[in-house]
């Protein structure tokens, strides 16, 4: 899959998208890629509307359809928003890119509650509070053969943190591994009627997020010890596994967490023998 689909197969062709967090970042990237993929893209922000528009303004300059929505993905009322105004302008809706997320990181013994229910509340909540209302509105719909094997699709965006423990980030590791063991439940429950429910577990990537564990060479170069494939991630590598588990190309891939992450998983400390 290449980076840039306009010259083939629009292979999401009259299907429509909600990528939450989509105003930067992995987000952005993604939905530019299922907008290039034929997708009718919504592009959900929570504050920051200029990065919204600016992703809208270059899905529909590449021939796209999208349209930016506000909504906090943590509060239910937000949500049933944004799923009301996707289905008034597209028909319905096909595909969930739940990716919006949020780090509040410190120590634990000094972590505050509130550090702890912001980033529970949006990784996760938020993560139960779309798919739920995803489900509701494929059920609804019910099958378009013609458009998508699979009655609808959901693909969390998780983290490597869902495998790898991270000492001062202990709510973002807990969201994501509660975002891991909900993905799997709910792909054994919604199976059946043929909603396809799938992870996608990126490792580092660049976003603007994390730039201090990259920007410089040195700082880089220390983030490469992590990564065995000595690169790190872009965007656009979590945006066409994105294309492809919305696609009918994965129609067989059901209930997995899809790690891309150059091998960090493999815990390349241990190279030497540990």
């Amino acid at each position: 899959m290449t980076a840039n689909h306009s010259s083939g197969e629009k292979i999401l062709a009259g299907q429509t998208a909600i990528v939450t967090g989509s105003s930067s970042g992995i987000g952005a990237g993604i939905a530019r890629e299922l907008g290039a993929a034929g997708a009718n893209v919504v592009v959900n922000y929570a504050g920051n509307r200029e990065g919204a528009d600016g992703v809208v303004r270059r899905i529909t300059e590449g021939g796209g359809r999208a349209i930016a929505v506000q909504a906090d993905v943590s509060r239910e009322e937000d949500v049933a928003v944004m799923f009301r105004k996707s289905i008034s302008t597209y028909g319905s809706v096909d595909i969930l890119v739940s990716n919006a997320g949020v780090q509040k990181d410190a120590p634990f013994v000094d972590m505050t509650i509130d550090q702890w229910n912001r980033v529970i509340g949006i990784n996760l909540t938020g993560a139960f509070l779309c798919a739920r209302e995803a489900a509701r509105e494929f059920i609804r719909r019910g099958p378009v053969p013609e458009r998508s094997s699979a009655l609808g699709k959901i693909i969390f965006i998780s983290s490597v943190h869902e495998i790898i423990p991270w000492a001062g980030h202990v709510n973002y590791a807990a969201s994501k591994g509660g975002v891991m063991l909900f993905m799997k439940s709910i792909a054994q429950e919604l199976g059946p009627q043929k909603i396809r429910v799938n992870s996608i577990a990126p490792g580092a990537i660049k976003t603007p997020i994390n730039r201090s564990a990259w920007e410089t060479s040195e700082a880089e170069a220390d983030l490469l010890t992590l990564i065995p494939y000595k690169r790190v991630g872009e965007p656009v590598d979590i945006a066409r596994t994105a294309v492809w588990l919305a696609s009918d190309a994965s129609d067989y891939v059901h209930g997995t967490s899809l790690v891309v992450d150059g091998g960090m998983t493999l815990y390349p400390g241990f190279a030497a023998g540990g």
